[in-house]
């Protein structure tokens, strides 16, 4: 799987490699490969406070389900991910009756992923406040 930031670097790699095939002095191309590598950082900041963005309002909403007075707003999620996760032992210990499925296995990952991203999300959210 490709990264945001190789992503935007193989977006900018022709062009900078069109800038080095140029007939222009050294000079030249430099000043012209340095204002591409201007684009690009200023390209991938942005990419960076998306992602930054993004994280702040998952972390947001994992904790204010956390911190609902509401029991099954802040206790739902952690009742999901010991469900699952009792599934998943379970059938990995070949006690239960028919195999998860796949998209259970995905699911699964998918939550746990998503738990942990938030939670992530949460701190650093609170590290960047600061």
């Amino acid at each position: 799987m490709i990264g945001v930031t190789d992503l935007i670097s193989n977006i900018f790699k022709p062009a900078a490699n069109l800038v080095d095939d140029l007939h222009t002095s050294d000079e030249e191309r430099l000043n012209a490969k340095t204002k591409m590598l201007e684009v690009q950082a200023v390209a991938m900041q942005q990419v960076f406070d998306y992602e930054t963005q993004a994280l702040t309002a998952r972390a947001n909403i994992v904790n204010s389900e956390a911190s609902s007075e509401n029991w099954i707003a802040s206790s739902w999620r952690p009742i999901t991910m010991l469900t699952f996760m009792v599934l998943a032992v379970g059938d990995s210990l070949g006690l239960l009756a028919t195999p998860l499925r796949d998209e259970a296995w995905m699911l699964l990952q998918l939550g746990l992923g998503g738990y942990v991203v938030g939670r992530s999300g949460e701190k650093i959210a609170k590290t960047i406040k600061k």
